[in-house]
């Protein structure tokens, strides 16, 4: 069974803009309990851990999508290393391109969507090759 994270905790909250302080740990909730929806086959292979990876990885998700959306860039590089990680683990990748445009129909703000659809089909693209 799939221990739950452990270590340094990801950022629960994020400066969009600099005006607007984004609810990084609710959002991620969301997307997981719309993901788990989807595929609820998850909860045989990863149990209650799984329900913590997707809210952990996906905090890390919105974070870095953020910080593309503030002008400091880096968020294809941190999704390839993310799906590098997943991949290895035996995580199919397009469950991971399809949380992408989970975290996209959650967030409100409409550049956050743009960036989190654009690693969607960066992952889909990967997880072709």
């Amino acid at each position: 069974m799939t221990e739950p994270p452990s270590g340094y905790p990801p950022p629960a909250e994020a400066q969009l803009g600099g005006d607007r302080t984004l609810d990084l740990r609710g959002l991620a909730e969301e997307i997981c309990r719309r993901y788990r929806a989807e595929f609820p086959d998850e909860e045989e292979r990863y149990g209650d851990a799984g329900v913590a990876w997707c809210v952990h990885d996906n905090q890390y998700i919105l974070h870095w999508a953020v910080t593309e959306a503030n002008g400091y860039g880096g968020f294809e590089r941190q999704i390839e290393w993310l799906a590098g990680v997943l991949s290895a683990r035996d995580f199919p990748l397009d469950r991971l391109a399809r949380d992408l445009e989970i975290a996209a129909a959650v967030v409100a703000d409409r550049r956050l969507a743009q960036i989190l659809l654009s690693g969607a089909r960066f992952v889909a693209n990967l997880a072709n090759n």
